[in-house]
């Protein structure tokens, strides 16, 4: 049993807490911090939380705040790990992990050197469906990854930190893009090194200074390709998205939009659909158990039982701020309109990675393109020489 601390009483600290205590659980919640005495008051009362702090020192410090969780503001994210590792706290942090890369490798340095236990609490990449997908593909079952395209999309988040540049560290990327870029490197191997970026992004909607909309592709050293779409500006309510292309297979997955529990009403009722939901009349998609859905029992389970074990949950500290180092990049590149290189002070996967060739001959002179059957019942096959490059067909 773990007694856990969170930090934040807003929207994601109260979906924290319905993943912890809203089922039955040997982990308790047993302090909460706000910066409002509102805010921390009613947490207190609805989740029945002993101990309630404005005091952000106060609340880590405290004798039953065994596992920090961050659930606050990106600006406040250093601040409040930094007192985890003061007061040698293990610490669980909401993504992205800094707004930048370089303030989050001042969190990584300072968690390790402290040794402290620091999970990043990368949610989507805990989904059941996200979590069969990757399974698949480490079984096998579609070859070699050679694209992960992964899409956030929604009206735009609910707090009014977000929308402010400085207290973010950016818009849609930074908020979104860092769930997809994580899912893209689970895909195509966490080891292999992302090497640059090239990106598109636009203030088209939203009277802010940060993005509402982008779009970005990272290459990684093997030959793969991960995509990010990611948009404040979608409507419809908000729409999960992945897609994995490899040399065996492909993998489709609609983790939210689409849920397969479908509603019409006439508005008369005045209950919660889902989030990011725009409107409470006409055909609903809910979602059965959104915290389940989106990855948040998985990933805490697998947070705490790491902790017990001494061993390293699957997002870790380091993953957040090769996240950053990618999203850093894909800010220059909107900038410079250029392929921009990712900027890794430090790196831990594999090196020297080279594109495989996955080339398959179909005689001693020919390469195989590939075998269709035709309407007309014929079958075709079409084949390159390997040493003059001519293509050809063969019918038969």
């Amino acid at each position: 049993m773990a007694n856990l601390c969170i930090l934040g009483g807003g929207f994601i600290g109260r979906f924290y807490a319905e993943s912890l205590v809203g089922r039955r659980s040997k982990d308790k919640v047993k302090v909460v911090y706000s910066r409002s005495e509102t805010t921390v008051d009613r947490f207190a009362k609805d989740y029945q939380v002993p101990a309630a702090f404005t005091d952000m020192e106060a609340a880590v410090s405290h004798q039953d705040a065994e596992i920090v969780i961050i659930a606050l503001p990106n600006y406040l994210h250093e601040e409040a790990v930094m007192l985890c590792v003061k007061h040698k706290k293990s610490v669980l942090c909401t993504k992205p992990l800094g707004r930048t890369a370089e303030e989050a490798l001042r969190m990584l340095e300072a968690v390790e050197k402290a040794g402290i236990f620091g999970g990043y609490l990368e949610d989507l990449c805990y989904t059941p469906k996200f979590q069969k997908s990757l399974k698949s593909v480490q079984d096998g079952a579609i070859g070699r990854v050679l694209w992960a395209k992964s899409r956030e999309t929604h009206p735009g988040p609910h707090a009014d930190w977000f929308w402010d540049l400085e207290a973010a560290g950016g818009g849609a990327i930074v908020d979104l893009g860092c769930h997809c870029i994580e899912i893209s490197r689970n895909f195509i191997g966490k080891d292999i090194r992302p090497l640059e970026v090239m990106c598109w992004a636009d203030t088209q909607v939203k009277p802010i200074d940060a993005e509402d909309h982008a779009i970005g592709l990272v290459k990684y050293e093997n030959g793969a390709i991960g995509q990010f779409e990611v948009s404040w500006t979608f409507r419809g309510g908000m729409d999960l998205r992945d897609e994995v292309m490899g040399t065996e297979g492909t993998i489709w997955v609609n983790s939210w939009l689409r849920t397969g529990f479908e509603i019409f009403t006439s508005g008369e009722g005045k209950g919660y659909v889902a989030e990011k939901a725009e409107v409470d009349k006409g055909w609903q998609f809910p979602v059965g158990d959104e915290a389940h859905e989106l990855g948040y029992p998985n990933m805490f389970i697998d947070m705490f039982d790491a902790i017990e074990k001494g061993t390293q949950p699957q997002e870790t500290f380091y993953d957040g701020y090769v996240v950053n180092a990618v999203i850093d990049a894909a800010y220059k590149s909107a900038k410079t309109k250029l392929w921009e290189p990712v900027d890794l002070k430090v790196w831990r996967g594999k090196t020297g990675v080279t594109k495989p060739s996955v080339f398959q001959e179909y005689d001693a002179d020919h390469w195989l393109i590939k075998t269709e059957k035709l309407p007309n019942g014929d079958q075709v096959t079409i084949v390159r020489h390997k040493e003059s490059g001519k293509v050809k067909e063969i019918v038969g």
